[in-house]
């Protein structure tokens, strides 16, 4: 069993001497900006998990309710801002790119906090919540209408005890270029990434010399693999998180602690140095 490096000078002359870093982040940086997590317990909407609502199945029985899950999640997301991880990771990849050097985002996260603190290279595994797919035309375009359509407005509390009538299948929203119902662009439990998107994270993966792993469990494939397998192709890779994961043995560095403060204090040396 590895015992992983806690010496951030260490991880500083390797970060200062890298050419294509790689950002690996998960829900733990996210929710340091307030945003729940919707898995494990107390992940609840109502009376339901993220599980039980995030599937084809689910949309295609009460669209009216999935988009109501859907709709409460962007409006709390839009209260919610970037924090300092993510602002620390959007000047690292500006200063590396000023530079001739690069960083990339891969995320498992949703809610578009990396883009909004100023992130360019950007890689969204599961989608965004502020992207909405045609099930007609297969149309793709950003939305941050709030709310999404009129019918939404005071609706999507949390309440379990909520017992409101669907919002007709007329006033969900729909595409403006053919009329197909819309739904969100989330990669939903018992779909497959998106061809083009594993393409470009296998890319980055390729191309890394050194990796951050940023908030998250290490448990949701394909991502949870991603860091053993560079570290088995000895690429350093440097875990920031609250407590162990299943992967934190495999890897070189293991920095405990909120993410807000970890992660400016391992970039600050790009910054201020580069």
């Amino acid at each position: 069993m590895n015992h992983p490096i806690k010496d951030m000078s260490k991880f500083h002359q390797i970060l200062l001497k890298a050419n294509k870093v790689l950002v690996l982040s998960g829900a733990g940086i996210s929710a340091e900006s307030g945003i729940p997590t919707f898995r494990g317990s107390g992940g609840l909407w109502r009376t339901y998990r993220s599980q039980e609502l995030a599937t084809p199945g689910a949309f295609k029985k009460s669209p009216s309710l999935v988009w109501e899950f859907y709709h409460y999640r962007r409006e709390l997301v839009l209260t919610k801002q970037p924090n300092k991880a993510h602002v620390a990771i959007a000047s690292a990849e500006k200063k590396l790119a000023e530079c001739g050097k690069k960083l990339t985002v891969v995320t498992q996260n949703v809610d578009g906090l990396h883009r909004r603190a100023g992130s360019n290279n950007v890689i969204e595994l599961h989608g965004n919540l502020f992207k909405t797919r045609c099930t007609k035309c297969s149309q793709i375009s950003d939305n941050t209408d709030s709310p999404i359509t009129p019918a939404f407005k005071n609706r999507g509390a949390p309440d379990p005890n909520f017992k409101g009538p669907e919002i007709p299948l007329n006033d969900l929203p729909h595409c403006k270029s053919c009329g197909g119902l819309l739904r969100p662009h989330i990669v939903w439990f018992g779909e497959n990434l998106e061809e083009d998107v594993l393409k470009d994270t296998d890319n980055a993966l390729g191309e890394c010399d050194v990796c951050l792993v940023i908030g998250t469990s290490a448990v949701v494939y394909p991502a949870a693999m991603y860091a053993p397998a560079l570290a088995a192709n000895n690429i350093p890779v440097a875990e920031f998180n609250i407590e162990a994961t299943p992967a934190t043995d495999e890897l070189m560095f293991h920095f405990r602690g909120p993410c807000t403060e970890t992660v400016p204090e391992a970039l600050s040396v790009i910054t201020s140095v580069l």
